[in-house]
């Protein structure tokens, strides 16, 4: 699955949603997590009420199962939800995205907790999988 990180270093999740310039995809599964690449947005991106400003990050992150974030807007939070992508608040802008994904596999190796359960439910892994839970109902 992919998960994405609002971030202005690459290495903290350090970003509000919307204001964020710089949002790393990585796949993540049991096994382990490979960084995929860095999308970028430009413009003017601290304007509140600019909700044209996070159309193109949801259109990016559409095919992610989670993106952390520091904040983020309820209607923003709202649509991303709507396409099936769970936001998540990290603990703090000093948290590390290698702590997190490292983290994540080791639960994804366990039992995941309830939120991460639902959110793995809400996207097949690929088309295959989609087919196949399909034929199985």
């Amino acid at each position: 699955m992919k998960i994405a990180f609002t971030t202005t270093d690459r290495v903290h999740i350090n970003a509000h949603f919307g204001w964020a310039r710089l949002i790393d995809v990585y796949e993540i599964s049991n096994e382990g997590y490979e960084f995929l690449e860095t999308l970028n947005f430009e413009g003017e991106l601290k304007e509140d009420g600019n909700e044209d400003k996070v159309t193109p990050k949801l259109e990016a992150l559409a095919d992610c199962t989670i993106v952390y974030v520091t904040a983020i807007g309820g209607s923003a939070a709202a649509r991303l939800i709507k396409k099936g992508v769970t936001p998540v608040k990290a603990r703090s802008e000093e948290e590390e995205i290698s702590e997190v994904l490292n983290k994540l596999v080791q639960t994804l190796k366990g039992n995941p907790p309830p939120w991460l359960r639902k959110a793995l439910q809400q996207k097949p892994s690929n088309f295959t999988d989609e087919v196949g839970d399909q034929a199985t109902v």
